[in-house]
């Protein structure tokens, strides 16, 4: 298995139909350039994410070992290797791959229905690459983008309630990542986790705060508490529930500390009165704050109950807002989250009771990792030009070289309409530049446009790179 995985590389890294498309161009096609886009969905913007992983990922040069071990796969698979294709990149380009690759800055919030990379390839013998990489590409983009993107989009949700009703600068820690068993592999987890780290600081997916380490070099970026799980309250047996969750306190209290404890094994409301009877001193004394976990249930009808508990015992004295915020414990919601009941709670548990955002945070699993699809933000590749060289006749071998616009457009389904010519991202802002096109899609304000589009890789060698702060800091513009 190991000498497998040293022999796998971007030669066997596509779906199965691409390996015989070299041989569908039209005679003397020389290029080919292809545009990544979202073309709708669920949001009407995308935070773009996945490029950083991507180059690195592009870099690694292939070898001869690799070459003969896909010519043999694939011929054992039923398709037609371009081996020579691919040992020319090897004996003329030292085995990197020569692409070059635009794309947006990381963290960008960008409208839905515009270029967010290009790619196209530098040698003229191997306009079939482009086409090749797509898988690789394409999966490398949607699914961070799609993980950053709903979760970006829940924090505007909970920054509004929070401008609202309390503070604000708590954000970070308002979202919780759950995700990590609930997602296809390992590698999900990294990838999905880190995409949400752009955004909120609190996770349990350390596979994402490790992702985020190897690709973007950064320190630890995302922090978690100690919290108790059903196993843990329950192996004390019910009669003894309240020394489980005293031990908890115990265990992990102290002034300025946080601790999360699962409440609801057996009864939640109990359990609420509990924390404000027999352990209420305790948990003053030790100074912490503790955050109680229902795990069940109606959302609503579970928060505004165990609300009305916990404010009869502490208190929930109203902030300079207005808004009620209960003394020493908070409440964190991670059962069945996501965007429509995540505004659900906070519409009646805010507007209607009158209680501050800064009572609560939430826990997100499956919601913000695993269910969603390269569909949820319709995300395709499309090929948008072909340079092709025109030869009058056998003797012509200079040729001049025409660019073709490339577009489908499907009669079923105008969603699906592509794009023509050499497109890319214009922003407005900067410099004047007499040259620019008309954006293919942006908001106008003004004539003053300049690409937006950096270069991300060229020739096997990546040619930018972000920090992790600055892809959290596009994400705040």
């Amino acid at each position: 298995m190991q000498k497998q995985n040293k022999l796998r590389s971007i030669m066997l890294d596509t779906d199965s139909y691409k390996v015989s498309m070299w041989k569908q161009y039209p005679a003397c096609t020389e290029y080919v350039y292809s545009y990544i886009e979202a073309r709708g969905g669920i949001y009407a913007e995308t935070e773009f994410l996945g490029m950083q992983k991507l180059s690195q990922y592009l870099a690694t040069p292939i070898t001869q070992e690799q070459i003969d071990y896909a010519d043999k796969i694939w011929a054992m698979h039923g398709e037609p290797f371009n081996r020579e294709g691919w040992q020319y990149i090897l004996d003329n380009h030292e085995g990197k791959l020569p692409l070059r690759i635009k794309a947006a800055q990381e963290g960008l919030i960008i409208p839905t229905k515009n270029v967010l990379c290009t790619i196209e390839n530098t040698d003229p013998k191997c306009f079939w690459l482009t086409t090749w990489v797509e898988t690789t590409a394409l999966r490398a983009i949607w699914y961070p983008t799609t993980v950053g993107t709903i979760s970006w989009n829940i924090k505007q949700l909970l920054l509004e309630y929070l401008e609202k009703s309390g503070d604000p600068s708590t954000i970070a820690f308002k979202l919780h990542d759950f995700g990590a068993r609930g997602v296809s592999s390992e590698e999900s987890a990294a990838i999905g986790g880190a995409a949400h780290l752009v955004n909120f600081m609190g996770t349990d997916t350390m596979s994402g705060v490790l992702h985020v380490m190897d690709v973007y070099g950064a320190d630890v970026s995302g922090f978690s508490i100690p919290a108790a799980e059903h196993s843990t309250v329950t192996s004390w047996g019910r009669d003894n529930e309240v020394e489980a969750y005293r031990n908890m306190i115990k265990q992990f209290g102290g002034n300025g500390k946080v601790l999360a404890v699962v409440s609801d094994s057996y009864d939640i409301y109990n359990a609420c009165k509990l924390w404000g009877t027999e352990l209420k001193q305790d948990v003053i004394d030790s100074g912490a704050t503790v955050v109680i976990r229902p795990d069940s249930g109606d959302p609503v009808e579970v928060l505004s109950k165990m609300l009305t508990i916990l404010e009869h015992f502490y208190g929930a004295p109203k902030n300079a807002k207005g808004y009620k915020v209960l003394n020493n414990v908070r409440i964190i919601w991670g059962d069945g989250i996501n965007a429509l009941s995540l505004e659900t709670i906070l519409r009646t548990l805010v507007d209607l009771h009158g209680y501050s955002a800064d009572n609560f945070a939430f826990g997100m699993g499956g919601g913000l990792l695993q269910q969603l699809n390269r569909d949820t933000q319709k995300w395709a590749m499309k090929c948008s030009a072909v340079g092709i060289r025109e030869y009058r006749d056998a003797e012509d071998v200079i040729g001049k070289l025409v660019w073709r616009d490339v577009f489908k457009d499907p009669v079923t389904d105008s969603g699906k309409r592509s794009m023509k010519g050499r497109v890319t991202l214009w922003q407005c802002g900067g410099e004047y530049e007499s040259s620019v096109t008309k954006p293919t899609r942006w908001v106008d304000k003004g004539f003053d446009w300049k690409e937006a589009l950096v270069d991300w890789f060229e020739d096997g060698e990546i040619k930018f790179s972000q920090t992790f702060d600055e892809v959290r800091a596009n994400s705040n513009l």
